[in-house]
């Protein structure tokens, strides 16, 4: 959806330009193509038709402030209508009970409730400074109940055992019973799915409800399951009292349309998204940046965020003292910098919150062929023996035949590799120098270099 939406939209801010005033011509012509984006992402159509008919009536007549075009200032109306639409603001999760507050987690089989589940631990633990207990109330997919053990154990919860034998209502009042006696903050209870809505899930799912009576019941869907999000949405509603949704796989090649529609139908707000396999990839759901996101602003804020939690503040420090100081950049340093990057999402993970003006020019890129190298160069790294990650100078010709074999590569790709060590290496020794802004400049119209993958 989003880069869709941000096409159609950048393309009619060009061609309004010059209009003095937003008139119901230059409207319609916009709203054709918001109303073709949004069908297109598999938003539910009377979700589109509302949606269309407020951006119409907020628009109609407005005058254009400033130095804005007409274009503008309805992409400024589309945005703020976007993220109302998705729940203005951000809803935190609500543990005002007394402890343990129960969590539900409900959803459909492969919607990633188990993964989820593990990661809301983690965000419990990490943000909340919760002390977090799980529970695998589906005693019918055999894995279930150690996919979960396994999972909690990566987010650093303590997991409740349970088995096939036992009654899912029986599961979940044991568990409760241990959170209770071992003063647990919070319960997350992780419930059976199905491939599709039958009456014996929902009933199921109404008694562990009724039997726990929990302060969040959480829908998790599948945000690329587009037009299907809707009725499974509508099925959960009228079941359960929802209180929260969970979009997963939103950094999956998603069109984004579960996010309007899944808000709309049953009126609970978005609370998490999930943005990454990895356990730590649950972002608390802020609609204002989502909005942004969809309509190629980028998410400034978020990349942000990945940075702070990403890197390592020392190692920076220590490697700016390093260049500063004239000692030379090394195999080493070079590694640190791949391995910062990986734990910020990797490249794609980095390009999704740029701005779709940052990202043009990488838009012919080959995402995951750049990602396979960023992991080809850390493996060719990782079979230098350390006086040669120290030394990179002293690997001729014997040294990149053993070092690319130990890597399982041809020696070209050691070579290539080097080069771009070498690249970098320039780049910092001009730092030193006090050279930034023009090694800056110089890289704006580079040719060659840049990232691995990266279109030259």
């Amino acid at each position: 959806m989003a880069s869709a939406l941000s096409d159609r939209l950048s393309k009619l801010v060009k061609t309004m330009r010059g209009q003095a005033r937003i008139t119901e011509a230059n409207v319609q012509d916009m709203m054709r193509e918001v109303r073709m984006a949004l069908l297109e992402a598999d938003v539910a159509l009377p979700v589109v038709r509302d949606f269309i008919a407020r951006v119409k009536d907020k628009a109609l007549g407005q005058e254009v402030a400033g130095s804005l075009n007409p274009g503008q200032t309805l992409v400024g109306i589309v945005h703020k209508e976007l993220a109302a639409t998705m729940g203005e603001g951000v809803s935190d999760i609500n543990l005002a009970a007394q402890p343990p507050a129960v969590i539900l987690m409900a959803g459909l089989q492969g919607a990633g409730k188990t993964t989820t589940t593990a990661k809301l631990a983690k965000h419990l633990i990490e943000r909340r400074k919760k002390k977090v207990l799980t529970v695998s109330a589906d005693v019918y997919r055999p894995a279930a109940i150690e996919q979960l053990k396994t999972v909690t154990r990566q987010a650093g919860a303590e997991w409740f055992p349970s088995t096939g034998e036992q009654k899912p209502r029986e599961i979940a009042l044991a568990a409760l019973d241990h959170a209770k006696r071992h003063y647990f903050d919070v319960l997350l209870v992780d419930t059976a799915g199905r491939l599709g809505i039958d009456e014996a899930l929902m009933a199921e799912i109404s008694d562990l409800h009724a039997a726990l009576n929990p302060v969040e019941t959480l829908f998790v869907v599948d945000a690329m399951q587009g037009q299907d999000a809707v009725n499974t949405a509508k099925a959960f509603k009228d079941a359960l009292p929802l209180t929260g949704v969970i979009l997963t796989k939103l950094d999956g090649d998603s069109r984004g349309g579960a996010a309007l529609s899944v808000r709309a139908i049953t009126g609970a707000p978005i609370k998490f998204a999930g943005v990454s396999e990895k356990i730590d990839g649950l972002e608390v759901f802020d609609a204002e940046r989502h909005a942004g996101r969809v309509l190629g602003m980028g998410d400034i804020v978020a990349l942000v965020e990945e940075v702070q939690k990403g890197v390592d503040i020392g190692a920076a420090k220590q490697l700016a003292d390093k260049v500063k100081s004239g000692a030379s950049f090394d195999l080493n340093d070079f590694l640190m910098q791949i391995s910062q990057m990986k734990k910020m999402g990797g490249l794609s993970g980095l390009m999704d919150k740029l701005p779709s003006q940052l990202t043009g020019k990488a838009a012919g890129a080959d995402m995951d062929r750049a990602e396979r190298d960023v992991k080809r160069m850390e493996g060719i790294i990782c079979a230098m023996t350390p006086l040669e990650r120290r030394k990179p100078e002293l690997i001729k010709a014997s040294r990149k035949r053993r070092i690319a074999a130990g890597a399982g590569v041809p020696v070209q790709e050691v070579n290539r590799m080097l080069n771009q060590f070498e690249q970098m290496q320039g780049m910092m020794k001009k730092m030193k120098g006090g050279g930034l802004m023009k090694m800056m400049k110089r890289m704006g119209g580079m040719g060659g270099g840049g990232f691995p993958g990266m279109p030259r």
